[in-house]
């Protein structure tokens, strides 16, 4: 009985030691997972804080700036040379013609307008003019009617940012109307005659520049034209062998995704062709070697026209592709023909690039003289299932055949 009785009596004992323990430790426990919790958004706090430093510190990085400062591209050495010849010519002609202050609004006109082009020069010469003189005539009469305080200044650049804004002026003369009133009323306020001297001053210097850049090799933007044209033609072209490729043997799912990135980037080329186009065409208005390249730049023009109905036809078949493509497709007997037809419409658009001996181009590869989109294309009857794609890469296939064709012809 006492041994009996004496074993509860231990256990009841040592439960409660047993309970302080477990309590103790779930304490320990509860305390240690509070204090993990706690600390968790600190280090998230340091850690978003010590991130949000690291972007400020790439958002202020002097790379980031001198991208946005610096250009991709460099002003052609020629356009500097003229740039200057006209400053030093506007300096000469001013000081010998008008006597007094330093030329500087004759100088500052002929820079400004030495232009890419000759018809932009001639834009930029007659902007600077109207804001010179608008700005010139401000400035008078404000300063008849409120003196020559300090603050008739700022009132006469403002009148002139508002009179800018209600003749709707370009950019170039609504700027330049505050900046002639501010320097007429600070630097010619005492003098007699100043105002009409800066008038005469940027006619003078405006009428150099033009001249200048007209007489001294006038700037003819072909170049790019027929590089931005002959890379269009060529990447037609090896979209077409992409297709062939596709249809002529088995392709996985990246080949076809690659196919059709390739063919949609013709779109950003053509529209950079045509840009190219643009410019070329405003580099020959009133230049004086037009005659001579007027009919290369209508031969890129004619080559981009046909080449723009390649690039809406060519994409097309290569999102159908893309989109309706089968293992058994491969199967149809018309998909041979269309794959032969594929080359050579490929090797007839190399022929047609390299025939209009774009200058400073080459072709992409050798091509043989012939064309070879000669034979009719024999049409079998496809599967129901691929009739719908078939039937639009033919009609696709048509069009480029007509489109080649008379472009061989007229070559």
């Amino acid at each position: 009985m006492n041994a009996t009785n004496s074993t509860p009596e231990r256990g009841s004992q040592s439960s409660p030691s047993a309970s302080k323990t477990s309590s103790g430790s779930s304490s320990k426990t509860t305390s240690k997972t509070t204090s993990k919790a706690s600390s968790a958004p600190a280090r998230s706090t340091s850690t978003s804080w010590f991130s949000g430093r690291r972007m400020n510190v790439a958002a202020l990085s002097p790379d980031r700036y001198a991208r946005l400062i610096l250009s991709t591209t460099r002003v052609p050495f020629l356009q500097v040379v003229k740039t200057s010849v006209a400053a030093i010519v506007a300096w000469v002609a001013c000081t010998l013609l008008l006597q007094g202050a330093p030329p500087l609004f004759g100088v500052i006109a002929a820079i400004l307008v030495v232009q890419p082009s000759v018809n932009q020069s001639f834009g930029k010469a007659l902007e600077r003019c109207v804001g010179v003189i608008i700005g010139v005539v401000l400035a008078y009469f404000i300063g008849v009617v409120f003196g020559q305080a300090s603050w008739v200044i700022l009132l006469s650049v403002i009148v002139a940012l508002l009179v800018g804004w209600a003749l709707r002026l370009g950019p170039t003369s609504s700027v330049q109307i505050p900046i002639s009133a501010m320097l007429v009323l600070s630097l010619g306020a005492s003098t007699p005659g100043y105002a009409i001297d800066r008038i005469l001053e940027t006619i003078i210097g405006a009428l150099l520049g033009v001249a200048v850049n007209l007489l001294i090799v006038p700037p003819v933007a072909l170049q790019p034209v027929h590089e931005a044209v002959a890379r269009l033609g060529n990447e037609v072209a090896g979209i077409l062998d992409s297709l062939a490729r596709v249809l002529s043997e088995p392709s996985t799912a990246s080949d076809r995704t690659e196919m059709l990135v390739e063919a949609r980037l013709l779109t950003p080329m053509r529209a950079k062709a045509a840009a190219a186009l643009s410019a070329g065409e405003e580099s020959l208005k009133y230049n004086p070697r037009r005659s001579v390249h007027r009919d290369l730049l209508e031969s890129d023009g004619q080559l981009l026209a046909m080449l723009s109905v390649l690039v809406t036809r060519v994409t097309g078949m290569a999102r159908g592709v893309y989109d309706h493509y089968d293992d058994e497709l491969l199967g149809e007997p018309i998909v041979g023909e269309i794959v032969a037809e594929l080359g050579r419409a490929s090797h007839d658009l190399r022929l047609v690039i390299a025939n209009a001996e774009l200058p400073g181009t080459e072709p992409e590869a050798a091509v043989d003289d012939l064309p070879a989109l000669t034979a009719p294309l024999a049409i079998a009857v496809p599967r129901s299932e691929h009739w719908v794609l078939l039937g639009f890469l033919l009609e696709d296939l048509r069009r480029i055949h007509e489109e080649l064709v008379e472009a061989t012809e007229q070559r």
